[in-house]
């Protein structure tokens, strides 16, 4: 069996739940599983490069057949072997295929050629898109609140802040409505101008600056318009959040979903933690909503 020549066609970041596609491969996978790989399709994947955002659910229906997808994770292929979960090469590198493999316990009766369309849960999608979308104004609301612990100039967010984020994040975990991201300040941040020594006893203050220019933002609820700007319909495609915040809009490079607005929040609130033994901050973020 052929193994696809391009990318899947991801219709998430247009917000959908549903499509329908065509199988284009099969791959049985060593744990019984099998991956099966559609021409286009609306559910979203785990990147095992950068896992932040949890897969979808939601089933496959094919045949006739409702069929549980119990995964779904990035997959890229070079025309000589698929690799489901384990790429060698970040999405979007030339020469490589990248699609979205959908997991299924049983293929029996899904075939090569088939139409097959998804469904993914819509409440599961909207607590990962709510808490993805507060992730990122939560990260802007930081670097904010921390610009005046920089003593040097360094790289700007899009709101022209320093961006603490981009130079200290080490991990990042979307969660149904929230989130937790871990940021490493290490010598080189201090290097760089960050005046670590400063940060425990300013800790409270910067965490009630950023919970106020959150709660700004979520007062303007319907103002706030959230879209995906991508470069084309692949799944390879450079894709960004972008959200016209009051002063200005801001984009940042983001493959996962989103809301369309902040209506129908009523808050979002940060709680920060640092380590000093492990020089590291633990941001947590929750979003409450109607």
């Amino acid at each position: 069996m052929s193994l696809p020549a391009g990318d899947t066609v991801v219709t998430y970041p247009d917000g959908d739940l549903a499509s329908t596609g065509t199988v284009l491969h099969l791959q049985p996978l060593d744990d019984g599983r099998t991956a099966v790989i559609l021409d286009r399709t609306a559910f979203h994947p785990v990147d095992p490069v950068w896992p932040d955002q949890p897969a979808d659910a939601g089933v496959l229906l094919v045949g006739g057949r409702s069929v549980p997808v119990v995964a779904a994770v990035v997959g890229a292929t070079d025309g000589t072997a698929l690799h489901v979960g384990d790429a060698p090469v970040r999405t979007g590198t030339p020469g490589w295929a990248f699609v979205v493999c959908h997991l299924v316990d049983d293929a029996t009766g899904i075939e090569q050629g088939a139409t097959a369309a998804v469904e993914a849960d819509p409440e599961l999608r909207r607590a990962l898109s709510a808490g993805h979308t507060a992730c990122h104004l939560a990260s802007l609301a930081l670097d904010d609140a921390l610009a005046a612990l920089w003593t040097k100039e360094v790289p700007l967010d899009g709101r022209g802040r320093p961006a603490f984020d981009q130079l200290a994040i080490a991990s990042s975990r979307i969660l149904p409505y929230g989130s937790v991201d871990e940021y490493r300040i290490g010598k080189s941040l201090r290097k760089k101008g960050f005046a670590a020594a400063e940060l425990p006893a300013a800790l409270g203050e910067v965490t009630e600056a950023a919970n106020v220019l959150l709660a700004q933002w979520v007062a303007a609820g319907d103002d706030v318009a959230i879209s995906i700007e991508r470069d084309g319909g692949g799944l390879g495609e450079r894709r960004r959040w972008r959200a016209d915040l009051p002063g200005g809009a801001v984009e940042i490079p983001c493959g996962g979903t989103h809301l369309r607005s902040l209506a129908g929040l009523s808050a979002i609130r940060i709680q920060l933690d640092y380590d000093t033994g492990e020089s590291s901050l633990t941001m947590r973020t929750t979003v409450e909503h109607v």
